[in-house]
C-alpha cells in the first residue's frame, strides 16, 4: 500500500510517500527555521501563510522523487493532532481536498504518536515499550503494548525539554533554534562546574519540572534577581561550562526517570522520538545510563516534523480503525494518549 504523509503542525512542510508503513520512498521538508531565526521562535501566523505557500510545490515535490503519481496513492495521511491550530488545518483541508477529488481514503495521525513511530519504522520491537518524546512542546513518558496502544506513565508539569533549550539558549544570547547552539557550545564547556538540578514533582517523582533549572540559569548567566533583559555578567568560557552543565543536568533528569520507568512497568526496550532526540550527548548519556534495554532512535532525518512518520503511521492507523470521511475529520491539540 502506498500512503501519502502530510506534516504541517507547527514549522516543517512535509509531504512524504511510503509503502507499507515502512519503505521511505520520499520525505520533501521545507522547514521555516530562517523566518523565524530572527524572532527567536516560531511566529503562527507567518508559519501559517508559509504553509499556504509551500504545501502545493512539497506535494509535487514529494510524488515526483517516489517516482509515482496521486493515481497510484492508495490511502492519504494527515497530521491532525496536536499543533498549532492554524497550521494543521492548512495540512487538514488540503488532505481533505485531495481525497474528496481522487476518492483515496483519509486518515487522520497523531504527529506526538508519530514521532515514536519514527524510530521504529520497519523493525520488529519488543513489547512492551517504554515510549520517550522529547520534543519542543512535549515531554512524555508512555507504556506502547503496540502501535497504537498506549498508557501514559509522565508529563512535563511546565515547560518542554525543547522549550527549556530554547529559552537557555535565548538568556545566554544564542540565536534560535536553540538545542543545537546549547549542544554545541557545551563541547566546549565542563559540565561538573555548575550544580543546576531539573525540578522534582511532589507526589508524581516521575513527572518532569524544567521552568527552575531555567531560572537557575538565568541568575547564573545575568545574576541573581536578573530578567531576562538584563545584561548577561559572565565570559564566553563561563558560558561554556553554563551550557555544558545545563544540558547535564536535563538530560540526567531524563536518564534517570526513563530507567526507573522502564524497570517498574517491565519494558523489554525503549523507543525515543522528537526534535531533542537529535542531540549527540542526550544519546550517549541514555546509552551509558539504560545498558539492560536496547535504544532505538530515529533517523536524523525522522527526528524533526516530517511526512514519513506521518505516512508510516497512517497505514497502521488506517488498518487498524479504518479511515475518515473527510468532512468528519477534525483538528486536535490532544496528545495520542490524553
Amino acid at each position: 500500500m502506498l500512503v501519502l504523509g502530510i506534516e504541517s503542525t507547527c514549522d516543517e512542510t512535509s509531504c512524504s510517500v511510503v509503502r507499507d508503513g515502512k519503505e521511505i520512498l520520499s520525505n520533501v521538508v521545507s522547514s521555516q527555521i530562517e523566518l523565524h531565526r530572527e524572532f527567536g521562535g516560531v511566529v503562527p501566523e507567518l508559519a501559517c501563510r508559509l504553509h499556504i505557500d509551500k504545501i502545493i510545490p512539497v506535494l509535487d515535490e514529494s510524488l515526483k522523487v517516489a517516482n509515482v503519481t496521486l493515481d497510484d496513492i492508495d490511502l492519504i495521511a494527515v497530521a491532525n493532532a496536536p499543533g498549532l491550530i492554524g497550521a494543521l488545518l492548512i495540512g487538514v483541508n488540503a488532505a481533505k481536498a485531495l481525497a474528496l477529488a481522487t476518492g483515496k481514503p483519509l486518515v487522520g495521525v497523531n504527529h506526538i504518536e508519530a514521532h515514536l513511530y519514527a524510530a521504529v519504522m520497519g523493525e520488529e520491537i519488543p513489547f512492551p515499550a517504554l515510549g520517550v518524546v522529547l520534543s519542543g512542546g512535549h515531554t512524555s513518558l508512555v507504556i506502547m503494548d503496540g502501535v497504537g496502544q498506549y498508557r501514559e506513565v509522565s508529563h512535563t508539569v511546565d515547560d518542554a525539554i525543547g522549550e527549556a533549550f530554547d529559552k537557555v539558549a535565548k538568556v545566554m544570547g544564542l540565536p534560535y533554534p536553540g538545542g543545537p547552539e546549547i549542544e554545541k557550545l557545551a563541547l566546549k564547556g565542563d559540565a561538573t562546574r555548575f550544580a543546576f538540578k531539573a525540578g522534582k514533582v511532589k507526589d508524581a517523582p516521575l513527572n518532569f519540572s524544567f521552568s527552575g533549572l531555567k531560572t537557575s540559569v538565568l541568575y547564573t548567566v545575568k545574576g541573581p534577581r536578573a530578567s531576562q533583559k538584563s545584561p548577561i555578567i559572565i565570559s564566553e568560557e563561563d558560558k561554556a561550562d553554563v551550557a555544558a552543565s545545563f544540558q547535564e543536568a536535563a538530560f540526567s533528569d531524563i536518564a534517570k526517570k526513563v530507567k526507573i520507568a522502564a524497570k517498574e512497568q517491565n519494558c523489554k526496550s525503549i523507543i525515543l522520538g522528537g526534535g531533542v532526540t537529535n542531540n549527540k550527548y542526550l544519546r550517549k548519556v541514555l546509552a551509558e545510563r539504560c545498558q539492560n534495554l536496547p535504544l532505538y532512535w530515529p533517523a536524523p532525518a525522522l527526528t524533526l516534523d516530517n511526512g514519513a512518520m506521518i505516512a508510516g503511521l497512517g497505514y497502521h492507523r488506517f488498518l487498524l480503525d479504518g479511515g475518515s470521511e473527510p468532512h468528519k475529520l477534525e483538528v486536535s491539540t490532544q496528545a495520542a494518549w490524553s
